[in-house]
Order: C-alpha cells, then structure tokens, then sequence
C-alpha cells in the first residue's frame, strides 16, 4: 500500500460520502474505500486500476463528470499542475471538504498553502512521512479553462517556425529544453515508414517529425494525460495531423516502426526513475523493422551504449554537448 494511501485510511472515517481520488495511486486504496472514484492521468496507473476496479476509474485531463461529497487530491510535482488541480476540484464542492495528500519531500506543506485561498486550512494528519490537509470550500473558485491555461510560445526550426502548446504538468513546461533543442538538429535522415516519437511530451518532436516527413505516418505516446492533450494541441496549431496514443511504456507503441526518436522521461511522479528509458532500450528492436532506427537524446552520464548494443545493435554517438548525447543504432 503506498504510504499516502495508508495516511489516508488513518482518517477512513472522513471518506464514508461519494468520494474523488485524483491522481491516485495503483494500490488498493479504491478497494478499501467502496464509494470512492478514481481519476488518474497516468495510463500505466490507470490501466491497472482499471484491471482490479472496472469501471471505477476515469483517465481524463479533466475532472470526470458526476457529484461527490469530497476529493482527495494526490500532491503532483508540477505546483501549476497542483493549482489547475486543485481549483478544478474545488469549483465541483462549494461548501465541502477538499483534501490534499503527499509526501514531506515532495512539499506537500508548501503545496498546502495552495489551499489556503478556499478557505480554512487545516493539517489532519502527518505520518508514514506523509501528510494530509484539509479545507471547506467556502471560497468557491470558478471552474478552470484547461486549454486557457496553456503557454503558447514558437521555436525557429529551419524549415519554419513552430508553435508549441504546453499545458501544466507537461515536461519543460512553456519551454524547449536543451536535450529536445539537441535532438531537433539531429532529426534528419531517417528511413522512410512509421516514425514513433516515444514521451511526446508537449508535441515538438512529433510535429516537427511531420512537417519534415510529411509523407511518413507518425505516433506520438506519452503516458501522462495532459502530455497526450498538449501533443494533440500543438499539432492543431501547426495544421498538422498524427496519431496520438496514451500507453504505458514502449510496449503501448505499434510495430513496425521506421524509426523511434525520444528524449525518454526520468521520472515517476517526485521519483527519478529509469525504469521507461530502460525498458525502451531492450524492447525497441521488437517496434522497429529490419534497418529500422532508435535516435534518442540521454544524459550522459548515464552507460546507455552498452544497453543499447545489447538489445539493438551498434551505437553512434551524433553529438555530445551541455551533458547530453543523441545516440543512433538500427536494428540489423
């Protein structure tokens, strides 16, 4: 049981109304709380909710529809994320209790002073180095515009400007980050086919795939929600179509990929974690056709070649610069 969830079931008394749990963990939290509901914006967390609990959990950027009695919020990294999460929820329970819940080191007593606007504010609980807090809605906020809350910002690419949408909670969020910066000058060349960008992200990679090989088909996956929103978003904004597909990991990607291109996520959640990058690098050879290529930017410090050359074949390092480097190996 994740210990925000065994924090939350020392107070079990408070949940026994009609009940949200944003952002929740895939443990068995739903099960131990039965007229709780679940909205998850992580497809793996989801999927595997949805598994023991059918039908009792949405995955959605937005708040799924229907009455509660209370939320709980599970405290996010991003605090924008935090603040769009937040209001959201409480524009639903004028009147009510909102909870937030999370860990000490994630700053969640920083995060509760985000509270602090809706109305009175109090700690209920600290332990498992968790905490929990409560507020009534007595200040009801109106109910937030997601897409009004995106940053709109363009990135002088060779063949043209594009425009990015990047909404909270998104990697590099309002901004290009220089591993992705790296990568888009090493995007030329590849074979001809399906091209996957793999942690699409806010969309740059899988737009600017595109607009450069119009004639190639291109998937963009991400696991986060809001990420698989922004993509979808950048590409309208550029005229530009691709399919966009929520999924846990390289094995949510179709086969037969030309190429995979990524600048590969790090973190679960607060956590670093590179358990998706790794696991990308020993199942590419599965997505991709004979000759078919994985170009990835990786901090480089950490021993990826040796992965690489394990599972796929050869790896060339393009460039090295600002502690990153884009590799590229094909499938022989």
């Amino acid at each position: 049981m994740d210990p925000r969830s065994e924090v939350l079931l020392r107070q079990a008394e408070l949940f026994s109304g009609e009940l949200l749990l944003a952002g929740l963990p895939a443990d068995d939290l739903l099960g131990r709380l039965p007229n709780a509901r679940g909205w998850s914006w992580h497809a793996g967390e989801h999927q595997r909710l949805q598994a023991r609990f059918p039908e009792r959990c949405a995955f959605a950027a937005e708040a799924p529809a229907g009455r509660f009695d209370s939320a709980v919020l599970f405290l996010p990294k991003s605090r924008e994320l935090c603040d769009y999460l937040l209001n959201a929820l409480a524009a639903r329970l004028p009147g009510r209790p909102l909870f937030l819940v999370g860990e000490k080191r994630a700053g969640i007593e920083r995060a509760a002073r985000q509270l602090a606007p809706l109305g009175e504010v109090r700690k209920l609980d600290s332990a498992r180095h968790c905490q929990l807090w409560q507020v009534r809605v007595d200040n009801c906020p109106p109910a937030p515009e997601l897409h009004a809350l995106a940053q709109h910002f363009e990135l002088d690419l060779d063949d043209g400007p594009l425009q990015v949408v990047s909404l909270p909670g998104v990697f590099s969020h309002g901004r290009l980050d220089r591993g992705t910066a790296l990568l888009l000058d090493k995007l030329d060349g590849l074979p001809c086919g399906r091209l996957l960008d793999f942690g699409c992200g806010a969309g740059i990679v899988g737009a600017a795939l595109k607009r450069r090989y119009p004639a190639s088909e291109v998937v963009m996956l991400d696991v986060d929600a809001f990420a698989v929103e922004s993509s979808r978003l950048t590409l309208a904004a550029n005229g530009l179509q691709a399919e966009v597909i929520a999924g846990d990991g390289i094995d949510a990607a179709p086969g037969e990929c030309a190429a995979i291109i990524s600048n590969p996520p790090f973190h679960q959640g607060v956590h670093t974690s590179y358990e998706a990058s790794e696991t990308l690098l020993q199942r590419a050879a599965s997505h991709l056709q004979s000759g078919g290529e994985l170009r990835l930017v990786a901090n480089a410090f950490l021993r990826y070649p040796p992965l690489i050359e394990a599972h796929l074949g050869r790896c060339e390092t393009l460039i090295e610069a600002d502690g990153f480097r884009i590799y590229r190996a094909r499938r022989s």
